[in-house]
Order: structure tokens, then sequence, then C-alpha cells
């Protein structure tokens, strides 16, 4: 009688967790490339601390470059940038990109981000975390959206970086096109 009971609740958590695994697949939708669930377009500004430009400066070097390769290889930055809507780094931000990069290639100018923008408008509350590899000599390049909190909680998809221009080693600015896959 003891076996019977075992081999019945067995086969009873087994149906059971077959339908929920199956209900899970079942109800998974593929994503569509073409159709976000959210997306807009921000402005990155970047403006790296030279030693006499503190009122100024949005980001600076924690470690300085190593010196191996013709690049800033080593280098860290850590950046408390403004995300604006348009172009102009004057205009008022609707995001703060809060996080670092460092320069990871000797042979070519390449850089990892990981970073949060922190949304705190009329518009948007809540995070965005972004991180991945800014191939900086490529036309645009994409980084993972691998997370968020608020009214972008656990938002999933992809930042494509386009650089829009560049002063030097002193500033530079990012286009940012954000298309969020997974948005709850």
């Amino acid at each position: 009688m003891t076996s019977l009971v075992v081999k019945s609740c067995c086969l009873f958590f087994l149906i059971l967790f077959g339908s929920q695994h199956y209900s899970v697949f079942a109800t998974k939708t593929p994503l569509d490339q073409e159709k976000p669930c959210k997306r807009f377009i921000l402005y990155y500004h970047d403006i790296l601390f030279g030693g006499n430009d503190v009122a100024n400066a949005t980001s600076a070097a924690t470690t300085n470059a190593t010196g191996l390769g013709n690049t800033s290889f080593g280098m860290l930055v850590v950046f408390n940038d403004p995300m604006t809507r348009d172009q102009h780094l004057l205009s008022p931000p609707v995001a703060q990109a809060q996080g670092f990069y460092f320069y990871d290639m000797e042979t070519t100018y390449n850089a990892w981000f990981a970073y949060i923008l922190v949304f705190n408008s009329s518009d948007h509350k809540g995070t965005l975390n972004i991180m991945g590899v800014d191939m900086m000599m490529e036309k645009t390049r994409d980084l993972s959206v691998v997370g968020g909190t608020g009214d972008f909680f656990m938002a999933r998809g992809i930042t494509t970086l386009q650089t829009m221009t560049t002063e030097g080693t002193k500033y530079f600015r990012l286009k940012m096109d954000i298309k969020l896959y997974e948005c709850y």
C-alpha cells in the first residue's frame, strides 16, 4: 500500500511539473527585432577632467594609460554624464549616465562600458543597466541592456551607439538608440 501511495505521489508531481513546464514554453513569444516595446534616442555627453576644468568635468581617469601600445590601454574612467534628448550639451538632462569604462586593447581604441542610466523626470523614473564593448572605430556598435528598475523593471534590449563628435581626448558625444524588447 505504501509503495502505491509513493508511486501515485511521484506520478502526480511529474504531471504537475510537466504541465507547468509545457505551459511556460507554450506562452513564450519570439522577439521581433523590428518592434521593440519601448524605443527612444538620447545623447551622452562626456567631458574628461584635464587638471584645471573641475567645474565642467563629468568624468575623471582613475588610472592612467599603461604605455603599452599606441592607445590608452589600461586607463579607467569613472563618469556621471548628462543624457539629453538632443545633441546640445546645455540642454536639460533627462537622465544621468553613471558608471565606468576602461580601454582594453593595445592596438586600437576599444573600451568596455558598464553604467546605469538614472531617470528622474516627469517622463520616466527608474534605471536602465547597460554594459558591453564599445568598438570605437566602428560606425555603430551595440551594448546590452541587462536590466532596470522603476519604469524599466527587468528591461532587456540593445543600445546602439554612434559617435557624433569628439574634441581630442577631452569631450565626446554619443547618440544612443535604446531599444527595449522585454518590458514589464
